[in-house]
């Protein structure tokens, strides 16, 4: 009990906030909005932080890569196996909330009206429509280093964190000083979110007790609404899409070996409900399914920053709370791959830091959906709430991601060399 008090303090410390808050916006009402402010403020911490934040996780993550021999296959296949396994998720997302209003969009209107007023205001200057190939460059890429630093070119900020990252890597040890630096700082950015963090029940508390206060309990309907449909979603994507993975993986043996060993990571991950803490436990469940150990020290951390199911589903699930929320229209199939693109895009960016990492995908998801800012801590309140869920799934996802991953670089009898292997054949790593 004490243990699990101590992982999910946060957790629940802010579900409490936010149920304090809608209480006093249910009986307050609109003079409940007189906490707009103190909510603003934690708005506010989020957004100032964001541009290191995203620099300094993707470039350390990078820069951190080893080299060993065969890691140009081994990547590939990473890549590959990561890429479909998200497409899948955001495609399984997408079918759970597209029939199911998370949200009463009533109010749309209003509430964006609302919103908007605390967002800074849009030129309202004509422009020549852009085209296509013009819209994709100036999303990848800026013509000034200081717009680079702005929250509003999330996209170019990754594109050149990630050119870094890879100059430090081969660069190499002349580089050195250079990544212990990096490391050193993305470490006092993970305290920084600490920091904010603790200002986070007070902050989403206010918040929320203003949002109930203005629109009434339509919202908080659609909080829970969202975590029901969530939780259903993510147990059912749990045992049928895992198993399918496993049994594509290694057949009936890698069913069994998977179901074997994936319960300690599962459940270190709903205890912690952290990705980061989760990886020694599930590169050990790896190794016990088969796995190399290459190919498990590789796929895992790389899995934690770049391969999240459960964030996948999730950021699917923000998405369409905000389009209900917002009357959006998915009337053409030019929408639709819109939502599953951005929710394609924001899981590659949410990394392993502390709770309020996701603020990286949750503003990728505003910024190219055509949100305002203000819309940030409704996301946040959703990460929150189908945190354990999501976390789970994330982790063992990469579990039997690995075990694909080895199907590929070792062929289709590694399960058998395992066998050999755990009958006390030592296994030579290439």
């Amino acid at each position: 009990m004490k243990n699990f008090l101590k992982n999910y303090k946060s957790t629940i410390i802010l579900l409490v906030a936010i149920i304090v808050g809608a209480i006093f916006g249910m009986i307050f009402q609109e003079k409940a909005t007189i906490l707009s402010p103190l909510g603003d403020l934690f708005l506010n911490l989020l957004l100032v932080i964001i541009v290191p934040l995203i620099f300094l996780t993707i470039t350390t993550s990078i820069s951190k890569m080893k080299t060993p021999k065969r890691l140009g296959k081994i990547m590939i296949t990473i890549i590959g196996v990561f890429i479909c396994t998200s497409i899948i998720a955001v495609l399984v997302g997408f079918a759970s909330t597209y029939f199911i209003k998370l949200v009463n969009p009533e109010d749309g209107e209003q509430i964006r009206a609302s919103l908007e007023e605390t967002t800074e205001e849009v030129s309202d200057e004509e422009e020549e429509e852009p085209t296509i190939l013009d819209r994709t460059v100036s999303l990848l890429t800026v013509n000034d280093f200081q717009k680079i630093l702005s929250k509003e070119n999330i996209m170019a900020l990754l594109v050149a964190s990630i050119i870094f990252g890879l100059a430090l890597n081969m660069t190499g040890e002349k580089a050195k000083p250079v990544t212990d630096f990096l490391i050193a700082a993305n470490e006092v950015i993970n305290n920084v979110i600490k920091i904010i963090m603790y200002y986070a029940p007070i902050g989403l508390g206010c918040y929320f007790a203003a949002l109930v206060g203005n629109f009434g309990q339509t919202i908080v309907v659609g909080y829970l609404k969202t975590f029901i449909v969530y939780t259903v979603v993510a147990l059912t994507f749990y045992f049928i899409m895992y198993t399918i993975y496993a049994f594509i993986a290694g057949g009936k043996k890698g069913i069994k070996a998977f179901w074997t060993n994936a319960i300690p990571s599962t459940l270190t991950a709903i205890a912690t409900c952290s990705s980061a803490a989760s990886i020694p436990v599930n590169v050990e469940c790896s190794k016990k399914m088969g796995v190399p150990e290459d190919i498990a020290e590789t796929t895992i951390p790389l899995g934690t920053s770049f391969h999240k199911d459960g964030s996948i589903i999730g950021s699917v699930f923000k998405i369409m709370f905000l389009v209900c929320l917002f009357g959006t229209s998915l009337a053409t199939a030019g929408d639709v791959f819109g939502v599953l693109g951005v929710a394609l895009l924001a899981n590659l960016l949410i990394t392993a830091v502390p709770i309020g990492g996701g603020t990286i995908s949750e503003m990728l998801i505003i910024t190219m959906m055509g949100y305002p800012v203000a819309a940030l801590p409704i996301l946040t309140i959703i990460a929150t709430i189908i945190d354990a869920p999501a976390t789970m799934l994330n982790v063992v996802g990469d579990t039997v991601s690995s075990m694909m991953v080895t199907r590929v670089v070792d062929g289709k009898d590694w399960m058998t060399k395992e066998e050999n292997f755990s009958e006390g054949k030592e296994r030579q790593t290439v």
